[in-house]
């Protein structure tokens, strides 16, 4: 076979990819994001837009389990709490959306939004029951790919998921589904809460956002990372890396192996830390 000419142009490998031929689908994804990022380096195209094709990608290859909010970061609501503590939970949390269960959080009985509680509780003969919409059920393998048509399709913005038992396991909104996309959404009742920043998942791992600081990851990891140049555990990496971040990169600090879950051209977003079978 013959040598791929230097002078052939973007446009023309970008056609190759694209056409038919032996190659399996993930050589030809990894050829093509090689070639957009030549495109880039090349100023053919910016880093937002890298980005985002990068993060289209991304998402194509993630499920559910990739990124849900963990059932104990869930605000719920209790349908037999009382209406006046349910206003107070709903006006701290400042979410447009919130599971009700009933009894046990594995019973789901439907999604109150905010707006529905607060305009109509002063209603005479008001019953939260009466204004729930249907919740949403999604396997924890669900692709996010496919979960974004779902959305949009139904105009959904939540669902839950569950586990391989039937119990829920977290939910998903469609932000959390564009935030892989375009980055990180923040919007006014945002809060930099470095409480959030690592969370130990089911499985005894650790997922942590990029912006947590290495004094806190070493409390949480018991290790002891330290670097004069960078205080968070994402420049740590980089620096350590050696090169731009990409989803899947993996790279191995002391006692843990670090994956990178989420990134773009820029920076690191999510960082999935856990132990090699042989250190366990």
């Amino acid at each position: 076979m013959s040598a791929e000419p230097e002078s052939q142009t973007l446009l023309e490998k970008l056609g190759r990819l694209l056409s038919p031929s032996p190659a399996s689908a993930e050589e030809k994804r990894a050829e093509l994001l090689e070639t957009l990022r030549q495109a880039q380096s090349e100023g053919l195209i910016d880093a937002d837009a890298l980005a985002m094709i990068e993060g289209v990608f991304q998402v194509g290859q993630m499920t559910a389990r990739d990124i849900l909010v963990t059932r104990s970061q869930i605000d719920w609501i209790d349908i037999n709490a009382s209406l006046e503590d349910t206003i107070n939970e709903v006006i701290r949390a400042a979410h447009s959306r919130f599971p009700v269960y009933e009894n046990s959080r594995d019973n789901v009985i439907g999604i109150l939004l905010a707006k529905d509680l607060l305009r109509h509780s002063q209603e005479e003969g008001f019953d939260i029951r009466d204004w729930l919409r249907p919740a949403v059920f999604i396997p924890e393998s669900k692709r996010l790919g496919v979960l974004l048509r779902d959305f949009r399709e139904h105009r959904n913005h939540l669902a839950m998921v569950v586990d391989e038992y039937g119990g829920i396991a977290g939910l998903v909104t469609i932000e959390d589904v564009l935030e892989q996309i375009v980055g990180d959404i923040e919007d006014e009742h945002d809060i930099d809460d470095s409480e959030d920043n690592i969370i130990q998942t089911n499985d005894g791992k650790f997922r942590i956002k990029g912006i947590a600081e290495l004094e806190q990851v070493n409390q949480f990891l018991n290790t002891s990372f330290y670097d004069e140049d960078n205080d968070t555990l994402a420049g740590f990496i980089l620096k350590h890396l050696g090169k731009l971040p990409h989803k899947g990169d993996v790279i191995k600090l002391g006692d843990y192996e670090f994956e990178i879950q989420r990134a773009d051209a820029r920076q690191i977003h999510i960082i999935l830390a856990s132990k090699p079978q042989d250190l366990d």
